[in-house]
């Protein structure tokens, strides 16, 4: 009989294999500790390759947090276009909305390395990971389910963006009980899911009565 083909050993890669282990076991970094966790020599020790290895395909870490925050954003952007596509009585912004809150406060550290953190504000234009988040603020003007008039949709998103993000982060530091106002987190964005819309309608009439 002719000799079995060795078997790949678990942590053994080929070429470009590896770039995908190190955002994923990055990414598993992140969520366990924020953006702070990813280490690249940790990294290496965690796949089983050498030290050197990784830099075959990132060039420091700064590179790695860039690579790993375009997966999240794209990660993040699925779990929202199955939620906003399926059939509900509950408005897509709702939906939206309330899968954000869930997001920021279960996985806060994929989160925080999203939006708390400067590898997004560095990216630049047609970049990996400028793309990644455009597609998930994409997601959000489909959620709107509003007409495109001048930049009312785009402005509305930018405020809803800045609404949820606040409530995430209060939130997530214990600083946002509602005790005063006698409201929960998830009622307080169902709030503004629908003021926005309302505001969103408000400004849409008044810019077609203007051009009437």
């Amino acid at each position: 009989m002719p000799p079995r083909p060795a078997r790949k050993a678990i942590n053994a890669y080929h070429h470009g294999d590896l770039r995908d282990a190190l955002v994923q076991a990055a990414l598993q970094e992140v969520e366990l500790g924020g953006p702070e966790a990813i280490n690249i020599s940790a990294l290496a020790k965690k796949l089983g390759v050498s030290q050197p290895a990784p830099y075959k395909h990132f060039a420091d870490r700064e590179t790695l947090l860039v690579a790993v925050t375009a997966e999240a954003f794209r990660q993040f952007s699925a779990m929202l276009r199955a939620s906003i596509v399926k059939p509900s009585k509950r408005s897509k912004l709702s939906r939206f909305a309330e899968l954000t809150l869930d997001f920021g406060l279960r996985r806060n550290g994929i989160y925080r390395l999203m939006f708390a953190s400067r590898a997004k504000a560095c990216a630049q234009k047609g970049s990996e990971l400028h793309n990644a988040a455009l597609d998930t603020f994409g997601l959000l003007l489909e959620a709107l389910e509003a007409p495109a008039v001048g930049l009312l949709r785009e402005r509305q998103a930018l405020k809803i963006w800045a609404s949820l993000h606040g409530v995430v982060m209060l939130a997530e530091q214990g600083l946002l009980t509602g005790q005063v106002a006698h409201i929960s987190r998830e009622e307080l964005v169902e709030d503004i899911v629908k003021e926005s819309k309302l505001a969103l309608s408000v400004a849409i009439k008044a810019a077609d009565a203007a051009r009437a």
